[in-house]
């Protein structure tokens, strides 16, 4: 698809291949420890081709607005299309009448983070690049992982050592080169780019990499699609870096420009307490988004102190009439098991943020009973057991007679009575 990028700051326009990352004119003039400037937006001209394209199953059906020379490029790992649950039982305890759940839990490595990586790969692979870099948490690096091994591409990896053993056991297990880095996520960011301006390596760190945001913008097709072609009234998006949502964004961006919808879903950032720089920066004027000195959270996934593309989740938030959620970790873990008890999706922390932001969402009027709500279910519970074990009481071991499990059930049942009264 014949495509240009547009600076989300400045505006200056840069033909497909004049630049990589970021805009020249604008990266690296921010203040110090804010979300950065310069980060590109991927514009295409007018849709010529059907949307959604039905000879493909996967994301490559959404060929015509994705910047690659030919669908055939994206990896053979199929991404999507994943569920839209009618989560009525939640939906009830929630007091919203039209919730639905987009799981992403069911894509290749268990995260939507498999969106972005299969795109970034599928470029790598147009532009002859054999091997790709990038920083992540956890779940960015695992999606890149997997899909560049199944095309054959070297993948380096770096991680903060806190990444839960989980998710750095499958990046070893799909054979990329992992580097645990001493310090936080956004020391890993640092890095990643300066390895890739020393050694020549193709980046794929989360909003740096314009593709990014355009990979997980399929999520925002996907939900149109499957709401019969219409566009919700609200999506609950958990958000760390801001690129998620910037997708979202972008998603339902370009299905207005291409004249599918006529307008934009609210859009709600649910982020962690500690590692929450967009959602307090909306009560900061302007585009600027202050980093936090230090992010801490359980939902490592969304653990950032200086959100990449937080300039860009911040207008989208603005622009759309949405806003910003705050939930504790506390909040978090209770929506783990919410879910899970509710819609049998066992989710991990980052994604329950949205759930629990959902919650707080319908108590504070911010959604309406009868709206249609979707609320983004980003990662599998299964990358982080450790932290839903705290959301449930692990019982204790019986011996194996009925009489112990009826005494382990709290006495709610007991072995039926015989013909003469005697049990």
């Amino acid at each position: 698809m014949t495509y240009w990028l547009r600076c989300t700051d400045c505006g200056r326009e840069y033909r497909e291949g004049e630049v990589e990352y970021l805009c020249t004119a604008c990266a690296g003039t921010g203040a110090a420890g804010t979300a950065p400037r310069g980060v590109l937006r991927i514009e295409y001209g007018k849709v010529t081709g059907a949307v959604p394209d039905e000879s493909y199953s996967d994301s490559r059906r959404w060929h015509v607005l994705l910047p690659l020379r030919s669908p055939e490029s994206m990896p053979p790992l199929p991404v999507g299309p994943t569920p839209l649950h009618r989560a009525e039982r939640l939906g009830k305890e929630l007091g919203l009448a039209r919730l639905v759940v987009k799981d992403d839990t069911v894509l290749p490595t268990g995260s939507l983070k498999d969106r972005a990586s299969s795109v970034v790969v599928a470029k790598a692979r147009e532009l002859g690049r054999d091997t790709i870099t990038t920083a992540s948490t956890g779940n960015a690096a695992v999606a890149l992982a997997a899909m560049a091994a199944s095309v054959g591409l070297r993948a380096v990896i770096l991680v903060p050592k806190t990444a839960p053993i989980a998710k750095r056991t499958q990046m070893l297990v799909f054979g990329a080169t992992v580097v645990p880095v001493e310090g936080t996520y956004d020391d890993a960011y640092a890095l990643s780019l300066e390895a890739t301006r020393v050694f020549g390596w193709y980046n794929r760190s989360t909003a740096y990499n314009p593709l990014t945001v355009d990979g997980k913008k399929t999520v925002a097709f996907e939900i149109w699609e499957q709401l019969g072609r219409k566009a919700p009234d609200a999506v609950l998006v958990p958000t760390g870096d801001g690129v998620i949502l910037a997708g979202v964004h972008k998603g339902f961006g370009d299905l207005r420009d291409a004249g599918l919808v006529d307008r934009l879903p609210r859009l709600y950032a649910a982020q962690a307490e500690g590692s929450a720089a967009i959602v307090r920066s909306l009560d900061v004027e302007g585009e600027e988004v202050p980093g936090l000195a230090r992010a801490t959270t359980i939902a490592d996934s969304i653990s950032v102190g200086v959100p990449a593309a937080g300039r860009w989740a911040k207008r989208a938030l603005r622009e759309t009439g949405g806003g910003g959620i705050v939930v504790t970790d506390g909040e978090i873990v209770e929506a783990i098991a919410l879910l899970g008890r509710t819609s049998g999706i066992f989710c991990e922390p980052a994604a329950a943020a949205a759930i629990a932001g959902a919650r707080k969402a319908a108590r504070e009027g911010l959604v309406g009973r009868d709206e249609t709500v979707v609320v983004l279910v980003t990662g599998n519970g299964l990358k982080d057991v450790a932290a839903a074990e705290r959301a449930v009481r692990m019982p204790e071991a019986i011996v194996p007679t009925v009489e112990a499990l009826g005494e382990a059930l709290g006495g709610e049942l007991k072995p039926p009575m015989d013909t003469d009264g005697h049990r």
